[in-house]
């Protein structure tokens, strides 16, 4: 074809919005790599669970587990390959129309574990329901908080127990939205979120921090001085002093590369984060932005929205950082989501086993280190 002869509108209008999708794709959409990240988590092994999402895992004082909270308002309990999962405890009685895949209020939905080692107890951190607790047989969990200092708690999601003080710290990520919209939260930009103290002993609730954007994971550090929650759309996490000459103060403790999920500390003092996904261009501008954050709140369905931050494919991440400085120490990936999706949880064994849980897909996983 001579040089100077016209290319056809019908085909050049088509391929430039062709190229341009292609670059937009790339641009907007395709989930940064992360520098210095092991693509290991494709080694898991994968123990499937017969509903969706335990987005916490736990083990009783005795070293049995784990415990999984899931989608229906139930928490298994993993017997082994030949017993499998059962039934342990559920947060509320109303099992009538509950589903396996999707949450129904009225089913509950528990999220962070945290057994008492010296009574296992297990408290549960309900996404509807509040804090609650069951005994170590299991059964229906008792409400225990779920209202502090005049406010209800909506979204109660982590927390972490100081047995010498009996006192117990949870997360309530929003005054606005329950579990089920949980990104809604992120995006929405909404300073909501609480960490709560609660005492055992006096049965008091009360604040100690606020002004959080879905705080989502928390724990305490080894020797109970501080404690850290992370906020999902900010990915910062911040640090609450509990004692010493900075008690009642708070700092920003670290910074994760992602969407941060659940913290839990390591027999060493360090802690684990799940990051739900690595973050992409569209997604840091949903969040930075108010007003397109508000934008998206209002006009696209969760779904979607979901889907475009993990850039329409789920995979799995999870962060190791440093019980003192913060510093990232390792970083663990599935890049391209084929065995770990959506991680909301890593949890390490004192048996250098990892183990995984995720907050939509039905499988948790166990990496061993050894």
């Amino acid at each position: 074809m001579p040089i100077n002869q016209k290319i056809p509108t019908w085909f050049a209008v088509p391929a430039v919005f062709a190229v341009l999708s292609v670059i937009s794709y790339q641009t907007l959409i395709v989930p940064e790599n992360l520098e210095g990240a092991k693509n290991v988590l494709t080694m898991a092994k994968t123990i499937p669970i017969p509903v969706a999402g335990p987005e916490s895992i736990e083990f009783d004082p005795k070293g049995e587990g784990p415990y999984a909270a899931v989608v229906d308002g139930r928490i298994l309990k993993w017997r082994g390959d030949d017993l499998g999962w059962v039934d342990f405890a559920y947060t509320s009685p109303h099992r009538g129309n509950c589903s396996k895949t999707e949450v129904v209020p009225t089913c509950g939905r528990p999220l962070g574990l945290t057994f008492e080692k010296k009574t296992g107890d297990l408290y549960i951190c309900d996404g509807y329901l509040g804090l609650m607790k069951v005994g170590p047989e299991g059964g229906l969990a008792e409400l225990i908080v779920d209202e502090a200092e005049g406010r209800k708690v909506m979204f109660a999601n982590q927390g972490d127990i100081d047995e010498e003080e009996d006192v117990f710290y949870f997360n309530d990520s929003s005054d606005k939205y329950h579990f089920r919209d949980v990104f809604f939260v992120a995006v929405s930009g909404e300073r909501s979120g609480r960490v709560i103290r609660y005492d055992k002993k006096t049965k008091e609730a009360k604040v100690i921090m606020d002004n959080l954007v879905c705080n989502n994971g928390l724990a305490l550090n080894k020797d109970r001085s501080f404690l850290i929650t992370c906020e999902s759309g900010t990915s910062l996490v911040h640090r609450y002093w509990i004692k010493g000459p900075k008690a009642g103060t708070r700092d920003i403790f670290a910074k994760v590369p992602g969407y941060p999920d659940n913290i839990r500390l390591t027999s060493t003092g360090d802690f684990w984060i799940g990051l739900h996904c690595k973050k992409n261009l569209i997604g840091r501008l949903i969040v930075n932005y108010k007003w397109l954050g508000k934008l998206v709140e209002k006009t696209v369905k969760l779904e979607y929205v979901i889907a475009f931050i993990n850039g329409f494919k789920p995979h799995g991440v999870a962060v190791k950082i440093s019980g003192e400085t913060g510093e990232v120490l390792e970083l663990l990936e599935d890049k391209e989501g084929k065995t770990m999706k959506y991680v909301s949880e890593a949890y390490e064994r004192d048996d250098g086993k990892l183990w995984f849980g995720s907050v939509y897909w039905p499988a948790v996983w166990v990496l061993d280190r050894k």
